[in-house]
This record gives structure tokens, sequence and C-alpha cells, in this order.
């Protein structure tokens, strides 16, 4: 990324993370989010992002308003374009995180079988994954991949870890990615398995993770009039929450 001046950034939607050819969404959030964070200053606290057309690999743009900056927080705008035409529309909210004061939580880390007793990506006797699986290491929850084969679990979540493929550390920019890069919850249903075009996508950053693969936990409770909703939990190693979603989007056409 090349910064043009104060508010414009010059990037690239680079080749292999891709869905179909069409780059995905998190990956796009996480390269404006990238842009924002350095036009700030400050790390991402909370992003919501608008996706109004499909990004094929190929350069990008990225424009950014502060729009204000007190001393802690700093909220700005931004759209990222390609060919003159605007692919997201963003609105976000920076800052540390700040250790300390009151917590209440009502639920602890999510149950996933350990690292290594998950499912690997598909196998090559079940034809080619998504471009981008080659650059992440997730795995699946045993039972949640069954979609694959033509047998979903009939229940509408996707559990399991992530992690990038060259072992590198996973920063607040990294749990944007996270937040999209699973399969889509409603894959375990009787839906079809088809691309799942996300319409608006949030994300809060809730801390700083340990080093190591995140838990990660997707559900969809609603289906209705060609939308879907899917809501995120990403857990540390440590047993902390580091990133939340939420995002609706088209529901996959058979």
């Amino acid at each position: 990324m090349r910064r043009i001046d104060d508010s414009r950034f010059a990037a690239a939607v680079h080749d292999g993370w891709d869905i179909g050819g069409h780059a995905n969404g998190g990956y796009l959030l996480a390269l404006a989010g990238r842009a924002m964070a350095e036009a700030v200053g400050r790390p991402p606290l909370t992003i919501t992002t608008h996706y109004l057309r499909p990004a094929p690999a190929g350069p990008c743009e990225i424009d950014v308003t502060t729009v204000r900056a007190g001393r802690r927080l700093a909220t700005a705008t931004a759209f990222l374009s390609m060919d003159g035409n605007r692919v997201l529309q963003l609105l976000g909210t920076f800052g540390e995180q700040s250790a300390g004061g009151p917590a209440a939580i009502a639920a602890g880390p999510i149950e996933v079988p350990p690292y290594d007793a998950c499912t690997a990506p598909p196998a090559p006797d079940e034809g080619p994954g998504p471009a981008m699986m080659e650059r992440l290491a997730i795995r699946l929850r045993p039972g949640d991949e069954g979609f694959r084969r033509g047998a979903p679990s009939g229940r509408a979540e996707m559990y399991g870890w992530f992690a990038f493929a060259d072992g590198a550390p996973i920063d607040a920019l990294g749990l944007l990615l996270a937040a999209d890069a699973f399969p889509p919850a409603v894959f375990n249903t009787d839906l079809p398995v088809g691309w799942v075009p996300t319409v608006e996508l949030t994300v809060h950053v809730r801390g700083t993770p340990v080093p190591g693969p995140l838990r990660c936990a997707f559900r969809s409770r609603f289906v209705a009039d060609g939308l879907l909703d899917e809501e995120g939990e990403i857990w540390d190693g440590s047993g902390t929450l580091v990133a939340q979603s939420r995002q609706l989007a088209l529901v996959p056409r058979g």
C-alpha cells in the first residue's frame, strides 16, 4: 500500500484472495481498514462495511475522511474504488484497547476440538477449494465440513480454528479478515452451496490476540426474503474474546 497524500492511498487487490474470482469480503475490509488506520494513526475498534459491487484482482484506491479525532477515539469514513467505481463504503472508529474497568462476561470461550483434531481444507478428491484457502490454515469442527460431501450437519453453524498458512501473527487487521474467512454457516442447511455475496459486515475488535490459532464460531439464525444473517465470535488461545462480527448477505443460489 502506498500513501498518495493525507487521505488517499494506492493499493492492489491481489490474486489468491478470491472465491470464484470475487475478492473475499474480509480481505477487502482488512485492506481498506489498513488505510483508515494509517490515516488516523490508530488501530480499528469497529468498522461497518457496505459492499457495492464485486471486486476482481487489480489496482484500487482508498479515500479516507477523518470525521473526528479525540484523545482516545477517532472516527473516519472511507471508500475503496476500482476503475473509478466504488466497491466498498466504510465507517469506522479507531483507538487503542483500554485495559481495566468493569467487566461482565455472560459466556465463556466456545468449545472446539483441538486444532489437530479438526478437519483440514478439501482433499484433492473433493475438488478444488477457494483460492484463498491456500493462504489460510483454517480447520473445521468435525461434522461441520459435511456440506463438502453433500451431507450438511443440519445446523447453521461453522466452528473451527483460524490461522495464516505461513504462521504470521494475527493483529487487529487480521481479525477483520478472520471475520469473513470461514465457509458460510448456512452451507450446513438445505440451502445450496454457492457464492454468498455480503451486503453489510460489521466487525468489533475486542482485544489483541495472543500468538497462535483463533477459535471461531459462526451461526445464522434468520433467512428470509433472499437475505441471511451471520454472527461470529473469535477467541484467542488464552480464552479472551478478541472479535465479534455480524453480517447481512444474499442467500446463495443453486
